[in-house]
């Protein structure tokens, strides 16, 4: 199982630790992701996800990002599948970080 989260509990339970207490990754497509994203984020895109699972340690806790929660909510769910235990979904994912206001990051393309 997988416990979902708002961007509030996000905030209060992982932003403020320490950096490496935790993964935050955004399983959007990489264009997605170079557009806008949460700062710290690793991106494994939902359709590379299953292929690239190595990349996720088993030690610490993993957040789970995409737009709207939708995706990185079947992320959650393969993740459980595989024996992780410590897995949290961002239920209203990137969209509810920018209505919230907070600070994003962008891949320049020049």
């Amino acid at each position: 199982m997988y416990t979902d989260i708002s961007t509030e509990e996000f905030r209060q339970q992982f932003a403020s630790g320490q950096a490496g207490a935790y993964q935050l990754i955004d399983v959007r497509e990489e264009e997605e992701h170079a557009e806008a994203h949460i700062p710290g984020t690793l991106n494994i895109p939902l359709s590379e996800f299953m292929a690239r699972v190595d990349e996720i340690s088993e030690d610490m806790p993993v957040l789970l990002v995409c737009n709207t929660g939708v995706r990185s909510s079947q992320a959650a769910l393969f993740l459980a599948s595989m024996g992780y235990d410590d897995i949290y979904n961002l239920e209203d994912g990137t969209k509810g970080w920018l209505q919230q206001g907070y600070a994003v990051e962008s891949v320049d393309e020049s």
